[in-house]
């Protein structure tokens, strides 16, 4: 943890956690990186190797397993368990077996979701990636309210789930767990300073959280070797 100490330390974030959110999810923390001087190119033929190694990596570790196994690992078994309240199947855990069982390509559309989407499959926490020129004001860690509505990637209109975390700025809500980011601080090709946020139910910890933050990091330093880490934060509930 002497890494993500020293990137933490690099400047504080404009992040505050609701009391609402912290009675209601003792044990689960949020972590939020920003990085500067960050390129989004549509690929990147460095980033494409490294998606294919980890791809193999996958692969190899996972060989001869099933989905039962899967879950038997406390992030997949968290995260399945969260989903379950709201009726709904942990989308990360449906693409770790396209990948590790059934051979699919590891690939995403543009630098900065390729980074953050090798990371999610190495350690199966979510994450959220956002344009952080695009906020308004700072990040607060809440609940969806019954009525919270916001439009999300491709301009779907969606009705979030009450009672389900998510992440708001001054002008609503920019993602929540069950339906993901919105479009307004999506990220784009023209991004220069991204901010990923990752959720993590009780039962992953603050130090896990740090970590995945840190893959991210290292996979959009492939991408822009001249990218800083501006902050690390982790927030725990309870």
């Amino acid at each position: 943890m002497e890494e993500a100490s020293r990137m933490a330390g690099t400047e504080r974030l404009d992040l505050v956690a609701s009391s609402a959110w912290s009675a209601a999810y003792p044990g689960a923390a949020v972590g939020v990186l920003r990085m500067s001087g960050v390129r989004n190119p549509e690929s990147d033929a460095g980033l494409d190797a490294l998606l294919d190694r980890t791809a193999e990596d996958l692969r190899a570790r996972h060989a001869g397993q099933s989905r039962v196994d899967l879950l038997a690992g406390p992030e997949l078994a968290a995260y399945a368990g969260y989903y379950r309240r709201f009726d709904k199947t942990y989308h990360v855990l449906l693409q770790l077996e396209s990948v590790a069982f059934k051979g699919k390509p590891l690939r995403a559309r543009g630098a900065l979701v390729g980074a953050m989407f090798r990371a999610e499959l190495e350690t199966g926490l979510l994450t959220a990636g956002h344009d952080a020129d695009l906020f308004v004001g700072g990040l607060t860690i809440d609940l969806v309210a019954a009525g919270d509505a916001y439009t999300g990637i491709g301009g779907r209109a969606i009705q979030a789930a009450p009672g389900d975390m998510c992440i708001r700025d001054g002008a609503g809500i920019v993602s929540s767990v069950v339906y993901g980011p919105d479009d307004r601080t999506r990220l784009r090709a023209e991004t220069r300073a991204a901010v990923f946020t990752t959720y993590a139910p009780a039962g992953i910890g603050r130090d896990a959280v740090a970590r995945h933050l840190e893959a991210i990091a290292a996979g959009v330093r492939v991408v822009a070797p001249d990218s800083v880490v501006e902050g690390l934060e982790v927030r725990e509930a309870g």
